[in-house]
């Protein structure tokens, strides 16, 4: 199955920025040459923000807070913008996690694109929604 609509956890948006030879940082790369569409509501669009400008995560990522501005702004061009029409909490183990269910489900996501599968596998599943981890997304990708 091809999953052309994505919601982005905010640990892939952190081992992006710490690292360019990732998975996930590929998977960023692919959002930017248009070949899925990533989903993002303004509640997780200020979870991105306020995580990637934690001073550890600067530090780790050896970026300015200057600099992580810059990127959540072409992020924020990037993605579809989804409003909460239903809040469905509560339904994951972690209360952080709610927000990026919310965002696939009221934007009508194909799948959730994570490192913590498991927080997510029982309540997506629930919704028929898809947990993949950033290599198994980009495996179903089209080609460049």
């Amino acid at each position: 199955m091809k999953y052309n609509r994505a919601v982005l956890d905010t640990n892939i948006l952190v081992a992006a920025s710490r690292s360019r030879n990732g998975a996930s940082h590929a998977v960023l790369r692919a959002l930017r040459e248009g070949r899925f569409t990533a989903l993002a509501s303004v509640p997780l669009m200020l979870e991105y923000e306020a995580l990637l400008h934690r001073p550890e995560q600067l530090a780790a990522a050896n970026r300015t807070a200057a600099a992580t501005t810059a990127f959540l702004d072409a992020l924020a061009v990037l993605v579809e913008p989804v409003t909460f029409f239903y809040l469905w909490r509560p339904q994951t183990r972690d209360p952080g996690d709610e927000m990026v269910l919310e965002t696939a489900l009221n934007g009508c996501a194909d799948c959730i694109v994570t490192h913590n599968g498991a927080d997510f596998h029982p309540a997506a599943a629930r919704f028929r929604l898809a947990v993949l981890t950033p290599a198994e997304f980009l495996q179903q990708l089209p080609e460049e």
